[in-house]
């Protein structure tokens, strides 16, 4: 293959170097385009524009693969647990058995929170966007931690934080459900692994089964890639913005229904649904009227072509949850309906519309009994890692610049301003 692709622009031919990725992915190094020929490229929703070089995460939707550093999904989500795959995503590498067991004491030890930040999230109403709060109540921290705010944070400051961030938001998360159900404060265990230890916070109870089941979940979730909060982190942390901001800003676009909203979309769709006579055959067929405004949330993938390898692995999960719990739920019910039939109507098959991570953690959230407002809360959780690694691979590059995306002008040429009483 040549290592330079050629630009023709009539009056003038440019060669543009072309990289290659570890796993065969192709680019061409448009950096010096501009300032070379005074053209720049137009990518609405930047869907072919790499904006980065990466080694967190490889991605091929074409062929359902999703490897963390190398590591198919598929071997961490039976063999890991969450807090290993979040060192493996940060450092690189998977932790030795002594890191590992430092790691968890150095996250458990963030399992309180600053005062004014309890305050904070206790003044909250009850009826408040979890989302709102946790955006909030993560931005003021850097109110509390003025060490972190410098240009240049250090390797030290770095694995503190990353610990801090891991512990802190799960105490958020779970003190603002506690506060919103008017329930008492449950303190955490640092005895429990993450998942049973969030568990016990939230409910008072945490089965085994289903504490592995939640695990899994938030490995899936763990990174994914240039997705729209991933871009986020980079974009507000190019700005050498802290940290705190920083995951803020990542948090505000996960809320978005078209991203991590989409699996708090696919409860409201089933509530639609009951609200229709709860006919799963009915809602498939609407979906596949074209005229019909009704849309199936929780279906197909935009990056995912063909299967997404992380739906094959939360369906495990998912019906372990459903049988440990015996939980008897009319929208569960047509879950699972719209599952089974939807996975033989011809129309979805041949489009590969197949149940998707958000349909499945839709499900498995609300058969936990968090309330579907909190379901984007949780995503955060399982994402932290993967914005943290992101962040970090974005201050370590000494080629990182400040991101400032071009545009191209369609309004109103130069004008005369004319007076009040001109007009």
């Amino acid at each position: 293959m040549a290592d330079k692709a050629k630009l023709d622009l009539g009056d003038k031919v440019i060669e543009l170097p072309i990289v290659e990725g570890s796993e065969g992915e192709k680019a061409i190094d448009i950096s010096r385009l501009r300032a070379e020929t005074g053209f720049i490229t137009l990518d609405n929703g930047f869907v072919n524009t790499g904006s980065c070089m990466s080694g967190v995460t490889f991605l091929n939707g074409e062929k359902g693969i999703l490897r963390y550093r190398g590591y198919p999904i598929e071997q961490l989500a039976e063999s890991s647990n969450f807090l290993e795959v979040s060192w493996l995503l940060y450092y690189g590498e998977l932790p030795s058995s002594t890191e590992m067991v430092n790691f968890k004491k150095k996250v458990s030890s963030f399992s309180k929170l600053p005062e004014g930040i309890e305050k904070l999230v206790d003044t909250f109403p009850k009826t408040a966007h979890p989302m709102g709060v946790l955006s909030c109540a993560t931005a003021a921290l850097s109110a509390y931690y003025e060490d972190f705010l410098g240009p240049q944070p250090t390797k030290e400051d770095k694995d503190v934080l990353f610990a801090q961030l891991l512990g802190q938001l799960k105490v958020i998360v779970s003190r603002f459900y506690r506060k919103s159900q008017g329930l008492d404060l449950i303190a955490s265990n640092p005895e429990l692994d993450y998942c049973s230890d969030f568990l016990m916070m939230m409910f008072g109870e945490a089965d085994a089964d289903v504490a592995k089941a939640l695990d899994v979940l938030l490995i899936l979730h763990a990174d994914h890639e240039q997705n729209c909060s991933a871009s986020t982190v980079r974009v507000v942390g190019s700005s050498h913005a802290n940290i705190f901001s920083t995951i803020s800003g990542g948090i505000d676009a996960l809320w978005g229904q078209l991203h991590g909203g989409a699996n708090q979309a696919v409860l409201e769709m089933l509530d639609e649904i009951t609200t229709e006579g709860g006919d799963a055959a009915k809602a498939l067929e609407k979906a596949k009227d074209k005229e019909d405004p009704f849309k199936l949330m929780g279906f197909g993938h935009r990056v995912y072509k063909n299967f997404d390898p992380r739906a094959k692995i939360i369906k495990v999960a998912c019906d372990t949850v459903l049988e440990k719990l015996k939980v008897n739920d009319p929208l569960l019910n047509i879950a699972k309906g719209l599952e089974e039939q939807a996975l033989k109507d011809e129309y979805f098959v041949k489009r590969k519309l197949y149940p998707n991570v958000d349909f499945y953690s839709g499900i498995i959230y609300k058969a936990l009994g968090i309330p579907t407002n909190m379901f984007t809360a949780m995503f955060v959780l399982g994402r932290l890692p993967g914005w943290l690694s992101q962040w970090k691979e974005l201050r370590e590059d000494t080629s990182a610049k400040i991101c400032r995306p071009r545009q191209i002008y369609t309004g109103a040429t130069e004008r005369n301003y004319k007076k009040l009483d001109e007009r």
